[in-house]
């Protein structure tokens, strides 16, 4: 099968569930301009899949937004540094249970069943390729080079949503729902230890998630702070690109070994997580923060064969201090001297985080609002996550919070206590997407209950036109 065989099969596939029928949900007019069902926020995998989900649920008055170019929405071809996805291949996603959607059928198109057998991972490009043929297939509404600066919600159910950029067209759009389908970071932000940014200049460090320039490092010594997955794709990256030395230092005394998501994909865990109770789910992440995802085996081990590799366990940092000669850091088994530092140290969910959350954080309840766990189990980390509904919308701390944020959705990483990995990882998004989906109709069709009610009430449109033409004559008694 060729790649345009197969987009003529998906157009087939999609006819036969009638994808495409006529909206249902009540336009809504505005003196500013056009008022959007739904606008997401973020054109990577989760606004994508999002948007296609809303299509399939008849909800077509949607625009798709992202402050990127066209191509390079999302990690995977910016700051991404690994080889291949660490989701097993044979997981689907955004397909949404269209097989001729899914990544393999894309991918025999071009390579052949052969082509799968012999792939023992997605290489990460090749996945963002993927994704720009998912849009272009749909015929999704993505609008690149937007960037949504503030949020603004509206006494009459409305948010207008402040934007800039290049491909903006025009200061403000109006939305009756926003998605936030903003990535691992679209909850809060990327984490640099105060020990670092307090005492560095900003040119000797760079957090993993941010574009660094690794020519100027070549032949030049880099350290990792951090002994998850990142870490590991990071300095097997610089190494590839002629650093010449890439020391990763790791506080715990052993490598991470458990992956808890592996567990996760086989045991039901990822479904039917949001049924779990409050008290469970609150338990159940703070002991998958405690297991840093590791490493897949075979980036450790392209990592490791690199004869300027340096694996420093036990060693957290202690102090760090700029020099001449660079970054100086000290930790318990010694001081070492650095031109350049990778951070590696993950990221703190808070909505009073996000800039374009200034006008509305307030209103967001917490998981510290809702739920006190025990002393010993208590995490100001997993307290700041937003309390969120099965479909991943805002809830607010009171009466007047809940009217604030009624029709904000936060399908991104700080989901995760309420939802576990079904919106910030692949494995999760074919279980993620439907509910996000269905909250969103439910309170498109609620917003309008009245009018939908009093139409289906006076409804008296006849269907059936049968005229009966003989005349019943009673039968002769016997």
């Amino acid at each position: 099968m060729s790649l345009d065989t197969l987009n003529k099969q998906i157009k087939t596939d999609l006819s036969y569930l009638a994808f495409g029928g006529p909206d249902w949900s009540q336009p809504v007019s505005h003196p500013d301009g056009h008022v959007y069902d739904v606008v997401i926020v973020g054109g990577g995998q989760s606004g994508l899949g999002a948007a296609f989900g809303l299509l399939r649920e008849r909800v077509s008055n949607i625009l798709v937004i992202d402050e990127n170019s066209e191509g390079l929405e999302g990690p995977w071809v910016t700051y991404a540094r690994m080889m291949t996805l660490r989701t097993p291949k044979h997981l689907t996603s955004i397909d949404l249970g269209i097989p001729s959607l899914t990544f393999r059928s894309w991918w025999e198109a071009q390579h052949g069943a052969e082509g799968w057998e012999a792939i023992d991972k997605i290489p990460r490009g090749d996945w963002m390729n993927y994704l720009r043929w998912y849009r272009n297939v749909l015929n999704l509404p993505v609008v690149n080079e937007v960037k949504l600066n503030l949020l603004e919600p509206g006494d009459d159910g409305i948010y207008r949503l402040h934007i800039g950029g290049s491909g903006a067209p025009s200061p403000t759009l109006l939305a009756r729902k926003v998605v936030l389908a903003t990535g691992i970071q679209g909850g809060g932000e990327w984490h640099v230890p105060p020990m670092i940014s307090d005492s560095l200049p900003r040119h000797i460090y760079a957090h993993t998630s941010e574009t660094i320039d690794f020519n100027s490092l070549k032949g030049k010594k880099a350290a990792v702070l951090g002994g998850g997955a990142s870490a590991f794709d990071n300095a097997n990256f610089a190494l590839s690109q002629g650093v010449a030395e890439a020391h990763i230092f790791i506080r715990r005394n052993e490598m991470p070994r458990v992956n808890p998501i592996r567990q996760m994909e086989v045991s039901g865990m990822i479904e039917r997580f949001p049924s779990l109770s409050d008290a469970d789910k609150y338990a159940a992440i703070r002991h998958f923060f405690k297991h840093n995802q590791p490493p897949t085996n075979d980036t450790f081990e392209r990592a490791a064969a690199w004869p300027g590799f340096h694996l420093h366990l036990a060693s957290p940092w202690l102090d760090v201090k700029a020099s001449e000669n660079g970054a100086v850091v000290t930790t318990p088994k010694g001081t070492f001297t650095f031109d350049f530092l990778i951070i590696s140290t993950g990221l703190v969910t808070d909505p009073a985080l996000r800039p374009e959350l200034k006008l509305v954080e307030q209103h967001i309840a917490r998981w510290s609002d809702r739920y006190k766990a025990p002393v010993e189990e208590a995490s100001p980390l997993l307290d700041a996550h937003p309390y969120l509904t099965p479909g991943f919308a805002y809830t607010g701390r009171s009466e007047e919070g809940e009217k604030k944020v009624r029709g904000l959705f936060a399908f991104n990483y700080s989901a995760l206590i309420n939802s576990g990995i079904s919106a910030s990882a692949l494995s999760g998004m074919r279980y993620g997407v439907p509910k996000l989906v269905s909250e969103i109709a439910d309170q498109l069709f609620l917003d309008n209950r009245e009018e939908n009610l009093k139409n289906f009430f006076a409804y008296n449109e006849h269907e059936f036109t049968g005229v009966w033409s003989k005349t019943n004559v009673p039968a002769k008694a016997q």
